[in-house]
């Protein structure tokens, strides 16, 4: 029998926008979590140990066992959420500074989909997206499909004036539309934006009329330090009402309670909420139901031990993750040192590449990391690369930061620290 031959697959003439999408680095390293002996520091993944398991199976009872709640729970509802949730989240707001009604509420399917879902609201082709460089793989992912140009916030030391910025913007063919930041823990450095970094966005947002995407998925992760209020909070105190507030709030449930069960929401004035919920029934109509009912019960039942629980687990991991950094780095290694949230920035001596490296890494060391090149808009940051200290226990940290080490020192061409000289570092 004549073996067929082989042709390309047939493919669509796709949008153009469709060029501009790519994989996530991250979701393809998950992948090898299932490889056994693999080390990964690659997903900042909660570890499940602190998962409410019990709750969460009290709760979908609760809902099931009820045939009122069970045929709500089950069936269609409003685009803009549980308004029991949209009520726990209100308060929960107050408690952080933020004074808001349920209106100001939407619910959205995980904190990336408000991403994906601001992107579309804001962005037309050859609009500016103000971002931090380094900043988060997910959001650079939602924004990039509506063909933006990207320009750099630098809120610690001093952004470029407004004038510049919009200068720049009108040479890419279009405005600046929103800055975009991780204030607290942020997702890849680990890094707080100061009070007076926060001032700073404002003001400059003030100036230029422009809504801040205010990400605030780690900002419940606190282990030391101040706690700095959010952005948005800062904005009603100047401005006297959410209302009149351009920063849009993003939270989540996923990095406290569960990530399985995809509940977010943003907090904004009135008027974007409405024009949300316009982009929410043209996407996906509402969020699973019977998910937002279940989640509200285990945010009444267990959010603030969740959070005093998980705040306890990962600063552990993280004090263990910085010692062995300290143990076993070369000279010429440097790292952040996180307040809170899941992940530590590593920067490597310049002559090293940590997407080679972490080609080495998986093939001779079973360790995964995530190459920090994947956090730029530009496509900088080669010699950096970013760990995750949520899922691995003490054990795996400090033999799989040894392995890394050893394949940095190769790359660097530099011995590892001699032991004499590892506990002064």
């Amino acid at each position: 029998m004549t073996k067929p031959v082989e042709t390309a697959a047939w493919e669509p003439r796709y949008a153009a926008r469709a060029e501009r999408m790519r994989a996530s680095e991250i979701r393809e390293l998950l992948k090898v979590l299932d490889q056994p002996g693999v080390i990964s520091f690659a997903g900042g993944i909660p570890d499940p140990v602190l998962f409410p398991v019990k709750q969460a199976q009290e709760a979908y009872v609760s809902v099931l066992a009820d045939p009122a709640t069970a045929g709500s729970g089950l069936q269609y509802s409003t685009s803009e959420g549980y308004l029991p949730l949209r009520q726990w989240i209100v308060r929960h707001m107050g408690g952080i500074g933020v004074p808001c009604h349920e209106d100001n509420v939407v619910i959205t399917s995980g904190s990336q989909q408000a991403l994906e879902f601001l992107g579309r609201l804001l962005l037309s082709p050859g609009d500016t997206a103000l971002v931090t460089a380094p900043t988060y793989l997910g959001a650079l992912q939602a924004f990039s499909a509506y063909e933006p140009r990207y320009d750099e916030l630098r809120p610690e030391d001093g952004n470029c004036t407004p004038a510049s910025y919009a200068e720049a913007a009108r040479q890419g063919g279009g405005e600046v539309k929103f800055a975009y930041v991780v204030p607290s823990f942020a997702n890849p450095t680990g890094e707080t934006l100061s009070p007076v970094a926060r001032a700073r966005l404002l003001d400059l947002a003030a100036e230029l009329d422009f809504p801040i995407i205010e990400d605030a998925a780690y900002a419940s992760l606190r282990f030391e330090g101040e706690a700095f209020p959010p952005i948005q909070a800062l904005e009603i105190a100047r401005g006297g009402s959410i209302d009149r507030a351009r920063t849009i709030y993003c939270g989540t449930f996923s990095k406290v309670l569960s990530p399985g069960l995809r509940v977010g929401w943003i907090v904004a004035a009135k008027p974007v909420i409405r024009r949300l919920v316009l982009v929410k029934q043209a996407s996906d109509l509402n969020s699973a139901t019977v998910n937002q009912m279940v989640m509200h019960r285990m945010a009444v039942a267990a959010f603030d031990h969740q959070v005093a629980q998980a705040c306890e687990h990962y600063r552990a991991r993280r004090d263990w993750m910085l010692a062995a950094l300290a143990r076993h780095m070369p000279e010429g290694v440097s790292w952040t040192k996180p307040q809170g949230g899941l992940f530590t920035w590593v920067r490597l001596p310049e002559e090293c590449d940590a997407e080679r490296l972490l080609e080495r890494s998986l093939d001779e060391a079973g360790v995964a990391f995530v190459p920090g090149s994947a956090f730029f808009f530009d496509g900088r940051g080669r010699n950096t690369l970013r760990l995750s200290f949520s899922l691995p226990g003490e054990e795996e940290i400090d033999r799989g930061i040894a392995l890394l080490a050893r394949l940095v020192g190769e790359a660097a061409q530099v011995p590892p620290t001699p032991p004499s000289r590892r506990c002064g570092r």
